[in-house]
């Protein structure tokens, strides 16, 4: 929802309707920072922006400054831009823009960039604002969400990517938009359009372990194939700063709590919905739903809770990693 947005908003920039008041707030700064960087870049010429284009930070400055600036007149030019970065340091003094955001200065570009928090919508400035300019909120995806955002923001620019190679992503960047695009664009670099991103080419250039990951221990658990899910949390142990414990257990816990709900599924059709799973995955859940029943799972969702309770220091202080990764590998296999 957040990407139509965003494209909606240049869209319209492109086409010259430009509002005065751009109020970018929200816990995911990609998008706050795409549409800011896009404004700062595109709305005036090179030449204009030297007398017209102004970038103030939030500690720096005070509400009534802002409005100083927004106020002024551009010099030879259509408009002026305003932008103020980390405007969320004002936000115990942000209703004081309301009177400006109430009439604001027709020939201004005011953005402001309000990241990790937002605007209480019953209040006079959310207002003034959907009524005057743009009111956007960037909400955080959940995790499973990013693989189709990648695919979405891939299959813009040319390129295919494998439901794992996708997977692979989330699961070492997990729902950071900016680190995750930050590694798309490196890949663009390496590939050709039209070309498909594997998981060997994510392994090859990112330096992700294709068969020594989180997805291959779900997989392989779910396969009930032991060897594999033993080899794998024991490289998990050598290598405990790229594969914590706690969020190990995370993803397991999400995946048999998917499970127990599979199982509870009357129509098995309709289970990439009801899991919100792609459904290039839902064969993983049905292997899984064979090797394990509902009260097995039910059980291991219990012995998860245990194991997270202990890498979390709680009843087993000294208990080394690798030690914690088999004890919920003997558990979840007996």
């Amino acid at each position: 929802m957040a990407l139509e947005q965003v494209k909606h908003i240049i869209d319209q920039i492109e086409q010259g309707s430009i509002a005065p008041i751009y109020f970018l707030m929200g816990e995911e700064p990609y998008y706050i920072d795409g549409i800011s960087h896009y404004i700062e870049n595109h709305v005036l010429t090179e030449e204009e922006r030297g007398f017209n284009q102004m970038v103030l930070y939030g500690k720096d400055v005070t509400i009534e400054e802002i409005i100083g600036n927004a106020k002024r007149y551009p010099m030879m030019a259509e408009r002026q831009v305003v932008i103020v970065k980390e405007a969320q340091e004002l936000s115990r003094t942000i209703e004081n823009l309301v009177s400006y955001a109430e009439n604001p200065q027709p020939t201004t570009v005011l953005v402001i960039c309000y990241k990790y928090k937002k605007l209480d919508a019953r209040k006079k400035l959310a207002k003034a604002i959907k009524e005057k300019g743009i009111l956007f909120e960037s909400n955080k995806l959940y995790e499973n969400q990013v693989p189709d955002w990648i695919r979405r923001v891939l299959a813009e620019k040319g390129y295919t990517i494998t439901p794992k190679a996708s997977q692979m992503l989330t699961e070492f960047l997990g729902n950071d938009l900016s680190k995750v695009h930050n590694e798309i664009e490196k890949l663009q670099l390496i590939i050709q359009p039209g070309e498909e991103i594997t998981p060997q080419i994510i392994e090859e250039n990112i330096g992700i372990s294709k068969d020594f990951n989180n997805f291959e221990l779900q997989s392989a658990i779910a396969e009930n194939n032991q060897v594999k899910a033993f080899a794998i949390v024991q490289y998990f142990a050598n290598n405990p700063k790229n594969h914590p414990v706690v969020l190990t257990v995370a993803l397991l816990y999400n995946f048999f709590s998917k499970l127990l709900l599979y199982h509870s599924l009357s129509d098995k059709s309709i289970a990439p919905k009801a899991l919100g799973v792609n459904p290039y995955f839902i064969k993983e859940y049905q292997i899984a739903a064979r090797n394990y029943p509902m009260k097995k799972v039910s059980a291991i969702v219990g012995f998860i809770r245990e194991i997270d309770m202990k890498g979390k220091g709680v009843g087993a202080a000294n208990i080394t990693t690798g030690d914690l990764f088999k004890e919920l590998l003997v558990k979840i296999f007996n």
